[in-house]
């Protein structure tokens, strides 16, 4: 799930290098908390959440395919 979240993310953004996934597994439940740079934030949420929305949409059914649960958290990356 970390390695398609990645995937998706680097494709959007112009810094794929400042792409963060911190991974915290709790039960059956994956929280991945993607941090990006300040100028890409608005590219990986999109007008209205609609980007955001989709990669969560995306990230979740690859989860389901495994039979577990995931969160998605995006924001901004401070390094």
């Amino acid at each position: 799930m970390k390695q398609v979240l990645f995937d998706i993310v680097t494709s959007i953004v112009n810094n794929p290098d400042k792409v963060v996934i911190e991974e915290k597994v709790s039960g059956d439940t994956t929280v991945l908390n993607l941090m990006v740079d300040e100028s890409d934030l608005g590219k990986v949420i999109g007008k209205q959440g609609r980007i955001a929305k989709a990669i969560r949409t995306v990230v979740k059914a690859v989860a389901n395919s495994t039979g577990k649960r995931v969160i998605v958290d995006i924001s901004e990356n401070n390094d």
